[in-house]
């Protein structure tokens, strides 16, 4: 599938909330997004539908004018070495974003597999929640490539150009969803603490007081982490890596990914815990 330089044929993977949603803007301001459903779920197959997303082949997709990866961060070595292997028995070099939740090494050797096969790759770190209307989470882009992604910014999506080699712009995602998704976990952890010996209507009280900032981002942050925390295991343990030089931030970071990791459980299970921070941030009427 080939497009004008006006008009580039956009090849995602896979179709979660953010690759389906990045998808679906691009659509929605004129552009031709294309996605390998090959393995996928129903669920999957859905929201590329209702993004507008064309079903294609990994062959097809390898020949895109862009290739944007958006996979969970455990998936997207694998991914570029699949597809290094079509691009390189292909005709076309598409342009290999990788855009995973992955630690500044990990990038360098996804970024050294797409490159064997001879096309420009980029490393692009998301922050923000999935487009929705008037709204586009940052697309922040490092490596000697990174210029040719600027032109996807003039189709809904916010694209930052950072300064920097391949591995910047991942280590500004790493650097701060360990600063918010951190924060996230060490208040949940005291909140629990908190109900467990009988102070959770003192704590709440208290964050009201002292803290009037912090109580209401809990409460949009801490519910919508739940259904999602299983994602941010292999993000806590990405960060772990990155910050791997100080032990006591590696420790902290492998204490945090088995906090998420029993979060997910309690989710998708009992919901004794998730249920405990719910009624700790509950707003009043």
């Amino acid at each position: 599938m080939s497009s004008s330089a006006m008009t580039p044929t956009v090849a995602i993977v896979a179709q979660g909330a953010m690759g389906a949603g990045v998808g679906g803007r691009l659509v929605e301001k004129g552009l031709h997004v294309i996605t390998s459903l090959a393995g996928r779920s129903e669920a999957s197959a859905k929201r590329a539908k209702d993004a507008g997303m064309i079903p294609a082949s990994d062959q097809e997709c390898a020949q895109a004018d862009y290739f944007l990866s958006i996979v969970p961060p455990a998936d997207a070595l694998a991914l570029a070495k699949k597809m290094s292997a079509l691009i390189q028995s292909g005709n076309k070099k598409p342009i290999y974003v990788d855009c995973n939740a992955v630690s500044p090494p990990t990038k360098v050797e996804i970024g050294n597999a797409v490159t064997k096969s001879g096309a420009p790759f980029i490393d692009v770190g998301i922050i923000g929640l999935p487009p929705e209307p008037g709204k586009s989470p940052w697309l922040h882009a490092s490596g000697p490539d990174a210029e040719k992604f600027r032109a996807l910014g003039d189709f809904g999506i916010n694209v930052n150009i950072m300064e920097g080699p391949v591995g910047a712009a991942s280590a500004l995602k790493m650097s701060y969803a360990g600063i918010t998704k951190g924060t996230t976990a060490l208040g949940a952890m005291m909140m629990l603490a908190a109900t467990r010996n009988g102070a959770a209507a003192g704590l709440r009280a208290e964050l009201e007081r002292s803290q009037p900032a912090l109580l209401p981002w809990f409460q949009r942050a801490m519910p919508a982490m739940f259904p999602k925390a299983y994602r941010f295991v292999g993000e806590m343990d990405e960060i772990a890596d990155f910050v791997g030089e100080d032990p006591a931030a590696k420790k902290l970071y492998e204490a945090i990914s088995e906090f998420y990791t029993r979060l997910a459980k309690d989710f998708d299970g009992p919901h004794v815990e998730t249920d405990a921070l719910a009624d700790l941030l509950k707003k009043k009427n």
